[in-house]
């Protein structure tokens, strides 16, 4: 039997689901750069308040000043007074006040902070996490993989060293890198030499020497790269069987994508650049991607993520959600790989969880045996300290009725 002290919560909840609710405030929270505080903040987060009390969480980057400023000045008065319980039709009604509907943008990711702002809210009032709500733990566990942005070494030149203290700490045997990236730059993304290929394989060949196929590496490229350089650098790789390539190309290229899936053995990865279920719908078209990627602060949302998820799941596809944003980025897609059963793996980023999300949140997620775990708290779970949403180099704004 329930006690009273675990029953009382629940019937708050109930009480609050089945009582009237309106938005009566938004506020946005953002810092002015990455140097203003120890945490590297490149986000906006925004709190919707309801005249129940019950608030919500959203996040979205990295154009602060920008999403700020569509949150308050555009979006702000259509969410004013609405029930924020309503999400879909709250989704669907912003989505169509966006100019030519919008595909990408500031606007998209503004309204992706919306939406992940109304389910952590609908959490809080019901009292549930969120994975709950969209259908429990398909996958208790999500595994992980490891993004190298600057931490302790250098990728390019110590990448075993990255590897091996992510499997003795967190046992996470995955890892992501960008070698390519210099030479895109240096040649205006425009070709690529020899000499420039066999200098980006060097990281590569050093995981591989170390640990042969006992990890996994993952190739990103940032969308830097013609068909013919992407041509050229695949078939270089391929001997490394990497687990994906991510992103050669410019999104929406959808015809040379498949070109390039014809021209490799390796599998492609598309992409945490395009926004909403129309663009994603003809990526799926292409049949170039078989690893589908999204970012739930710029895709849309969570709502417009399940859809992308479902989307890719009727074409026999796995996702692997994009994090490398802020805190609740990862805490939302965790809820999600947590309750979509055709998850393949999740980005993580060790710089993250072992330095930044300590010094901002009460409760910072952390790898355990190569996975992490959704919380069990109501919405998405994660609480940020009061001194740091009230820091004094942070910009803050509000709207309310």
């Amino acid at each position: 039997m329930l006690s009273r002290r675990a029953f009382l919560p629940l019937l708050a909840a109930a009480a609050r689901a089945a009582s009237p609710m309106r938005i009566t405030r938004l506020e946005t929270v953002y810092w002015p750069d990455r140097d203003a505080v120890p945490f590297w903040p490149h986000w906006t987060w925004l709190k919707i308040h309801t005249d129940s009390g019950v608030t919500g969480i959203g996040e979205t980057y990295p154009r602060s000043s920008a999403e700020a400023d569509i949150l308050h000045n555009h979006f702000a008065k259509s969410l004013l007074g609405k029930d924020p319980r309503d999400i879909e039709r709250i989704w669907a009604d912003l989505y169509l006040t966006l100019d030519f509907q919008i595909a990408g943008g500031a606007e998209i990711r503004s309204l992706s902070a919306i939406d992940l702002a109304l389910w952590d809210l609908l959490g809080n009032a019901l009292n549930a996490p969120v994975y709950r709500l969209i259908g429990g733990k398909a996958n208790p566990r999500v595994r992980l993989y490891n993004t190298c942005f600057p931490h302790k070494f250098d990728f390019i030149k110590e990448p075993d060293k990255i590897m091996r203290e992510l499997i003795s700490k967190h046992n996470i045997r995955a890892i992501k890198i960008w070698p390519f990236d210099g030479a895109a730059r240096e040649n205006r993304h425009q070709y690529i030499t020899q000499q420039q290929i066999d200098a980006a394989l060097k990281p590569v060949q050093i995981l591989r020497d170390a640990f042969g196929m006992d990890i996994e590496i993952l190739m990103e490229f940032h969308s830097y790269w013609n068909l013919a350089s992407a041509v050229r650098i695949a078939k270089a790789l391929e001997p490394f069987k990497p687990m994906w390539l991510e992103d050669m190309l410019m999104p929406g290229n959808y015809t040379q994508y498949r070109q390039l899936a014809e021209a490799t053995s390796l599998p492609l990865t598309i992409s945490e650049r395009i926004a909403g279920k129309l663009q994603f719908q003809q990526m799926l078209d292409a049949r170039a991607a078989r690893f589908v990627m999204f970012d739930v602060c710029w895709c849309g949302g969570l709502t417009e993520g399940r859809k992308i998820c479902a989307m890719a799941d009727a074409h026999q596809l796995p996702f692997a959600p994009h994090t490398a944003g802020g805190p609740l980025l990862f805490y939302a897609s965790t809820h999600l790989s947590t309750a979509m059963p055709n998850l393949w793996i999740q980005e993580s980023c060790q710089r993250f969880y072992e330095h930044d999300w300590p010094l901002m949140l009460e409760n910072p997620l952390m790898p355990r045996d190569g996975h992490i775990e959704a919380p069990d708290l109501p919405g998405f779970g994660m609480r940020i300290k009061p001194e740091v949403w009230n820091h004094p180099k942070a910009i803050r704004k509000e709207t309310s009725l």
